[in-house]
């Protein structure tokens, strides 16, 4: 299901009426650019401003949309299609609609306003989420657990660590989406093919300035699809993280370990036919959703790469993309946020899991504290893996006890120093060193 805010904001973004209101923008301020050159009438531009208020400030409605397509279904050209009907609500003064213009300026221009809207309330979702991060780590910042890597036990780290990397990664990501967010605040109104041979460079100024967009420097008929590439792009290294995320949450919450868990609320089911089950289900949704949005990032790359100095092959790849992409990126974030939010996490698992292995955690640690008593790394190293073997093939042993009883090892080390090498504290002396890294 998505979101109500999904349902709410981004999907009504992306509703064929608020296209037709960032259409009749457009054109109502190119008008008012004119009438400043003395192009247009004042008288014309009140007129067009009073009949058009109503679908600026209200929004189209759903009948406005099917007449629309109904004149569509004749001119075969959405663009035409929707200025004769706006003619036909302006009346005379609605010949002034688009005057100098091709459908692209306006296209471009009001796409740009759209994706920027919408990518200001993705960046509101990393915050939010931001925000959890940073709580979540606090929380947890000791509790201590178990670090895997290839998912075999490796060395202690803390569950709050997991929760700071997360945070750094998706700060990252904002830093990406502004640095987006600003690439695709251009606007054009320059003509055909971008020599403003039939406009003025003063009107697409004050269309763009009243939009919040930038002209575009140089353009042809259409803004750079570069643009676009970069702000997929920017969503597609999102979405990755979020599935990074997702993925630790549904291996710590395989049975075998158990450490976390989405909240399972009451009345869930978790599987039609084992009353037992308690899945990933939100985790695994979010994996789903990542791949989709790294598939929009694809065809956005090769519309970059159009004919002369335009073609229509991007256009219907991108009424596709850029809504689905922004809409799975805004309920991904929601998503994970709350997810995240109610996330349970079980300490006392992780303390077992963390013994599992019988100190074989300490190896390292031995490791190094044989070389620096004068061994070569390499002798050291089998010494201490002959041990661990050891323990790996026989569960009542423990790598403590293990050690302490070879001779050829506990021969270097006095007892205190022996007991040093086994401290859990060892590993974790640096943690506020990192806290203030991250969040300082």
């Amino acid at each position: 299901m998505i979101s109500r805010y999904t349902r709410e904001v981004m999907a009504r973004l992306w509703s064929p009426e608020e296209k037709l209101r960032a259409w009749l923008l457009v054109e109502v301020l190119a008008c008012e650019g004119w009438a400043k050159l003395g192009r247009i009438p004042e008288k014309a531009v009140k007129v067009i401003r009073e009949k058009t208020e109503k679908y600026l400030n209200e929004g189209f409605q759903a009948e406005d949309v099917k007449a629309v397509e109904k004149i569509e279904q004749e001119t075969r050209h959405d663009v035409i299609a929707f200025l004769t009907y706006m003619e036909r609500i302006i009346g005379p003064e609605g010949r002034y609609l688009h005057l100098g213009m091709t459908s692209s300026d306006m296209l471009d221009t009001a796409m740009a306003w759209l994706m920027k809207r919408a990518l200001k309330i993705i960046i509101q979702d990393v915050d939010e989420l931001l925000e959890v991060l940073k709580r979540r780590a606090l929380e947890h910042k000791d509790t201590v657990m178990i670090g895997r890597t290839h998912g075999i036990h490796a060395e202690p780290i803390t569950f709050g660590l997991k929760f700071a990397l997360w945070f750094e990664e998706m700060r990252r990501n904002r830093k990406r989406l502004e640095a987006a967010l600003e690439t695709i605040s251009y606007g054009k109104l320059s003509g055909a093919v971008g020599t403003f041979a039939h406009i003025e460079p003063e009107v697409e100024a004050y269309v763009c300035e009243k939009m919040g967009l930038r002209p575009a420097p140089v353009s042809n008929q259409v803004i750079q699809r570069d643009r676009y590439a970069e702000y997929m792009a920017a969503l597609a290294v999102m979405a990755g993280t979020v599935e990074k995320i997702a993925t630790e949450i549904r291996h710590l919450q395989r049975t075998e370990v158990l450490e976390a868990e989405e909240f399972f609320h009451k009345g869930q089911k978790g599987s039609s036919a084992m009353p037992h089950k308690r899945n990933p289900i939100l985790s695994e949704n979010l994996c789903g959703l990542a791949r989709l949005v790294r598939g929009y990032l694809m065809p956005a790359l090769e519309n970059d790469a159009l004919w002369h100095e335009r073609d229509i092959s991007h256009s219907s790849v991108e009424r596709v993309i850029v809504p689905d992409a922004t809409t799975a990126a805004d309920f991904m974030l929601k998503r994970l946020t709350r997810m995240l939010d109610k996330l349970v996490v079980y300490p006392e698992r992780m303390k077992k899991n963390l013994n599992l292995l019988r100190g074989l955690i300490y190896s390292q640690p031995l490791l190094l504290a044989l070389t620096e008593k004068g061994l070569s790394r390499q002798e050291a190293y089998l010494l201490v893996q002959r041990r661990a073997m050891e323990v790996w093939e026989d569960e009542n042993k423990t790598f403590p006890e293990v050690v302490k009883a070879d001779q050829k090892i506990a021969k270097y080390f006095s007892r205190e120093e022996l007991e040093r090498i086994f401290d859990l504290s060892h590993y974790l002396r640096h943690v506020d060193t990192i806290y203030k890294r991250v969040f300082g």
